[in-house]
Order: C-alpha cells, then sequence, then structure tokens
C-alpha cells in the first residue's frame, strides 16, 4: 500500500536479504561525480594531509549551506576527520582518473604514501585542497550518524571556490569512469538556469 507505515521504514525483517552484488550492480547505474575528501593532521614533523576517494557526496540545504558525505570506517581517512571534525570535498576533473583511483586505494602508479602525489594548498583554515579541483568545499562536521559500515558527516560550509579554467568534471559509472564528450560544444538540453550563465 502506498505510503504505508511499513514501507516509510524501509525494509522489514521479514523480506529476504538484498543481494550485495546485485545491489552493487543498480547502483552502478547512477552516473556521479568523482571527489576527494582531505583533512589534515598535526604531527611533529608538521601538517600531515589524508585524503580518500568518495562519490557519496551530495548537497543538504542552501540556508544554512550543509552537504553531506558517506566515509567507510575502514577507511585510513576516517579517524582524521572524527579528530579535525573538518574536511574538504574537492570535485575533481576529467583529467585526474589517476589521483582518483589512487586516493580509492585501488592500482595506480601513484604513491599513495606520499598523498598520492598530489598539488595542493592549505586554505585558510588548514584544509588540503587539490590543484586538480574543478571545485572544492570546506566543511566543518555538524553532525554524525553511523550507517552500516559507513559514517554520514552531515556538514556545513565554511568556504569554496572555483577553478578558474572552468575543466569538465570526472563522472563514474558502473565502476568506470566517463567523459562528457560533447559539453563543450554542443548545445545545452533542458531548461534555462540564470545562476549558471553561458562560458
Amino acid at each position: 500500500m502506498v505510503g504505508s507505515p511499513a514501507m516509510l521504514r524501509g525494509v522489514s525483517a521479514s523480506q529476504p536479504d538484498v543481494d550485495p552484488r546485485r545491489y552493487r550492480d543498480v547502483l552502478g547505474r547512477f552516473v556521479t561525480g568523482v571527489t576527494v575528501i582531505t583533512s589534515a593532521v598535526e604531527t611533529p614533523q608538521g601538517i600531515q594531509p589524508w585524503g580518500t576517494t568518495v562519490n557519496a557526496f551530495t548537497s543538504v540545504s542552501l540556508e544554512p549551506p550543509l552537504v553531506l558525505i558517506c566515509v567507510g570506517r575502514a577507511r585510513s581517512i576516517h579517524p582524521v576527520i572524527d579528530r579535525a571534525q573538518r574536511f574538504a570535498v574537492n570535485i575533481l576533473a576529467e583529467e585526474s582518473q589517476g589521483l582518483s583511483d589512487c586516493f580509492a586505494g585501488a592500482p595506480s602508479p601513484l604513491p599513495r604514501s606520499a598523498f598520492c602525489g598530489a598539488s595542493y594548498a592549505l586554505s585558510a583554515s588548514g584544509l588540503p585542497i587539490l590543484d586538480a579541483a574543478v571545485a572544492h568545499l570546506e566543511c566543518t562536521v555538524e553532525k554524525t550518524l553511523d550507517a552500516g559500515d559507513h559514517t554520514i558527516y552531515l556538514a556545513r560550509v565554511i568556504g569554496l571556490g572555483l577553478s578558474e579554467v572552468h575543466p569538465l568534471p570526472l563522472l563514474y559509472y558502473r565502476g568506470r569512469y566517463l567523459r562528457i564528450e560533447r559539453a563543450a560544444t554542443a548545445e545545452l538540453l533542458g531548461k534555462p538556469d540564470s545562476r549558471y550563465p553561458e562560458g
């Protein structure tokens, strides 16, 4: 029955378990951008940057400006975010597949132990901002929620920026990277939005 309390609460315990492989296959049909979440800790040797690839990122609210990310609790950056209570979202450009693979822990020629060799600058809030980012958001954690094998971080945006050269973003679909082949030359379809002027 549409809108019944049982349906609103989600899958009940009496229903069969969802097959993990099938679940991943279904979610893989949803195209996402690719981000690297960065944070930092102070060590006797100086600021130590940390990063991990995340595509579970979304905006939540405009007023106040809120976003959320989901980070696996087994990820090395998880205790860093818990300690720092802040992170940056770096939205990757389409040429940044190598960085995405390295920060995800996938096979890569880049040295993960050395922050994947990524060029970055520390923001005013002390967060690593990747030179390869199309755009970035600096965030402070407002709330956390345990969710399965991940932690959901709800965070307030305290700073942001855009790349001056405006490269196209990196996309991810069914376990592979995609590029926006015609976006730079073809006419855009859909309802015009004054918030995004041409050029």
